[in-house]
C-alpha cells in the first residue's frame, strides 16, 4: 500500500515548487508539437531574411483572408487586415468585439537576424580571386562564420528604378559562397588572438569566384567575370550594388537535431521562432473579444532605429488610426493595451554552466520562458515587468494549461541584453517579454527545442483569445 504522506510532504506539494518536463506535464503536447514544428521548419527555410520573412508572413496572411489595411476606411470586429511596411515589416490585426479604447492585444517579435551584409562596393579581386567585402550585422561571434556556407540574398535596384531580387544558394545545384580561414597548419599567429578577434571584421571576406573573363587585354579578369555573370542573370552593373541590399546567411536547411528529432537546428530561430508562433495565434483567432495586434518587425539587432524598427512610429501611427477610426481616445487606447514582446531567451548549456543561474535560467523542453525583466548589469536599459503584469500573463498561462518557466539572460554581471519591449512601455502600455529558450543564440546553428515552440505558440493563443 501506498504509504500516507506526511503533513510535511502534503504542505510542500501546497507552496512549493518543481519545473517538470513539458514531456511529463502535458503528454497530449508530444505529439501536437512534432506536427507544428513541421510548418515552421518550412517557414524558416522560406524566410531567410526579413524581407524573404515579410513576403512569407504576407503570402500565408491573405491566404487565411487578411486584407491590406486602408487609412479611413471603417472595419468591424472579425474582420482582418495587415500592413505592410516598406516590404520590411508587417503588422496584422484582427478586429475585436470590444471598442479599441478598451485596448488591444499586442503580440510583438522581429524578424532580422544577425548576418553579414555587403558593402556598398562590394567585389573586388586579388590574387586572382573573386571576393565580396562584408559588414556584419547584430551582435555575431565572427569566427564562426569562417569555412561555413553562405547563401546570398536580397533585393538590387537599378539605375533605371527596376527592382530585382536576389536568391543564391538556397536550390539544389545552387552555387554557394563561404568566408575562407587559416590551415591550422599555418595558425600560430592568428591562434594567439583572443577568441573574439579569430576572424576581424575586415576578414570576413566571402569568396565568390576564381576563373576568369576569356579576354586576356582585360585588368581583373576574375571580378570581370563574376560581374559579368551577375549582369547576365540579373541585369545589374558594379555600380548598381550601391543601390543594393545584399546579406549572407547559412545555406543549410532546418533540420532536426537528436536521435529523438525533439530539437531543431536552423539559422534564424532568433527570432522567427517567436515571430512564426505568434503569426499562428493571430491567423488562428477569430472574433477576438479585444482587438489583436502581431506586429514582426525589423532592425531588433542594430537597436531597432530606421523606418522599419520599433523605435519608428509606424505602429502607433496604424494604432492611432484604428483609434481615429472608432472615435477613440488614443492615449486611453494604450493606457489600457498589453502587450507580449517576444523574444528568445538563453537556455541553460551544461557544457558552459558558468554564465548562468541555475534557478533562475531557462531550460529547454520547460516551456515558454516568461522573463519579468532584461538588461545589462542593475537593469540598464530593460522594461521591467510589473507584478500586476506578470501575475496576469502567468495566472492566463496557467488557465489554459500552458507549461511556463521564468528566464534571465546571465549571471547578473555577467554581459546582458535588451529587447524591444521597452519602446512599447515607453508609450505607456503594460508589456511583459515571452519567448523562446535557446542554445547557441546568434550563432549560424542556432538549437530550440519542438517542446518550446509549441508551448510558444499556445501562450499567444491564450493571450490572443483572452476576454480580459
Amino acid at each position: 500500500m501506498e504509504k500516507e504522506k506526511t503533513a510535511g510532504q502534503q504542505l510542500a506539494e501546497k507552496i512549493l515548487y518543481e519545473p517538470e518536463h513539458i514531456w511529463d506535464a502535458a503528454p497530449q503536447a508530444r505529439q501536437e508539437a512534432m506536427d507544428f514544428c513541421e510548418d515552421y521548419k518550412s517557414f524558416l527555410n522560406a524566410a531567410k531574411t526579413e524581407r524573404e520573412a515579410v513576403s512569407e508572413i504576407v503570402r500565408r496572411v491573405e491566404a487565411a483572408g487578411y486584407v491590406p489595411f486602408e487609412v479611413g476606411k471603417t472595419y468591424s470586429a472579425g474582420d482582418k487586415i495587415y500592413f505592410n511596411n516598406r516590404e520590411k515589416a508587417v503588422i496584422c490585426a484582427t478586429l475585436g468585439q470590444k471598442g479599441v479604447q478598451e485596448g488591444t492585444h499586442l503580440m510583438i517579435a522581429h524578424i532580422d537576424s544577425p548576418r553579414l551584409d555587403l558593402k556598398p562596393n562590394p567585389l573586388y579581386e586579388d590574387s586572382e580571386l573573386a571576393l565580396f567585402k562584408t559588414h556584419y550585422y547584430g551582435g555575431i561571434r565572427k569566427y564562426q562564420w569562417g569555412a561555413t556556407p553562405l547563401s546570398l540574398h536580397g533585393v538590387v535596384v537599378k539605375s533605371n528604378g527596376e527592382k530585382v531580387t536576389v536568391r543564391i544558394g538556397e536550390d539544389e545545384g545552387d552555387p554557394v559562397f563561404c568566408v575562407t580561414d587559416l590551415l591550422p597548419h599555418l595558425a600560430a599567429e592568428q591562434s594567439k588572438r583572443s577568441l573574439g578577434e579569430g576572424l576581424k571584421g575586415e576578414e570576413l571576406n566571402i569568396l565568390v569566384g576564381s576563373l576568369p573573363y576569356e579576354d586576356k587585354e582585360v585588368k581583373e579578369r576574375v571580378k570581370l567575370q563574376i560581374m559579368n555573370l551577375l549582369y547576365e542573370k540579373y541585369g545589374f552593373t558594379e555600380r548598381d550594388f550601391t543601390r543594393a541590399e545584399l546579406e549572407a546567411v547559412p545555406a543549410f536547411k532546418a533540420v532536426d537535431v537528436g536521435l529523438d528529432r525533439s530539437m531543431i537546428g536552423s539559422y534564424g530561430h532568433d527570432d522567427r521562432v517567436c515571430a512564426y508562433t505568434a503569426l499562428q495565434a493571430e491567423i488562428q483567432v477569430k472574433n477576438p473579444t479585444y482587438t489583436t495586434v502581431c506586429v514582426l518587425t525589423d532592425k531588433e539587432e542594430t537597436g531597432s532605429d530606421g523606418v522599419t524598427g520599433l523605435q519608428c512610429d509606424y505602429l502607433f501611427h496604424f494604432l492611432g488610426h484604428l483609434a481615429d477610426m472608432q472615435n477613440a481616445n488614443y492615449k486611453v487606447m494604450l493606457a489600457n493595451s498589453k502587450c507580449l514582446s517576444a523574444d528568445v531567451n538563453a537556455a541553460f548549456d551544461p557544457t558552459f554552466p558558468d554564465v548562468l543561474e541555475r534557478r533562475n535560467a531557462a531550460f529547454l523542453n520547460r516551456g515558454v520562458a516568461v522573463t519579468k525583466y532584461t538588461g545589462a548589469r542593475g537593469k540598464s536599459s530593460t522594461n521591467d515587468a510589473g507584478a500586476e503584469m506578470m501575475g496576469y500573463v502567468t495566472n492566463l498561462l496557467d488557465a489554459k494549461g500552458v507549461i511556463w518557466q521564468t528566464g534571465e539572460l546571465g549571471k547578473v554581471d555577467m554581459g546582458g541584453g535588451g529587447t524591444i519591449a521597452k519602446y512599447v512601455a515607453n508609450r505607456n502600455v503594460d508589456v511583459v517579454d515571452i519567448g523562446v529558450p535557446m542554445l547557441s543564440m546568434h550563432a549560424p546553428f542556432e538549437l530550440v527545442a519542438k517542446l518550446d515552440v509549441y508551448m510558444t505558440y499556445k501562450a499567444f493563443a491564450a493571450f490572443a483569445e483572452s476576454d480580459f
